[in-house]
């Protein structure tokens, strides 16, 4: 891991500890993976999510506030 990133972790984890940060952040990370392996699995069978899927899901994901997702957004 690159030394400016080691050096931030003291500043950012709390009383969790560097371990289990980045335990919650690998474990985010393959999360991440999966979403994006279901989404490209997908598309591959069905074609591209549209804008209305998009936000579907968002909404879902994270509530009826923001549901203006956008393709970046799902990436």
């Amino acid at each position: 891991m690159p030394s400016d990133l080691i050096g931030e972790l003291p500043s950012r984890v709390g009383r969790q500890g560097v371990s289990s940060y980045i335990t919650e952040a690998v474990r985010l990370r393959l999360t991440m993976d999966g979403l994006n392996e279901i989404v490209a699995s997908h598309e591959a069978e069905h074609g591209a999510l549209t804008e209305q899927e998009i936000a579907a899901a968002h909404r879902e994901l994270f509530g009826a506030e923001d549901s203006r997702a956008t393709r970046q957004d799902a990436d």
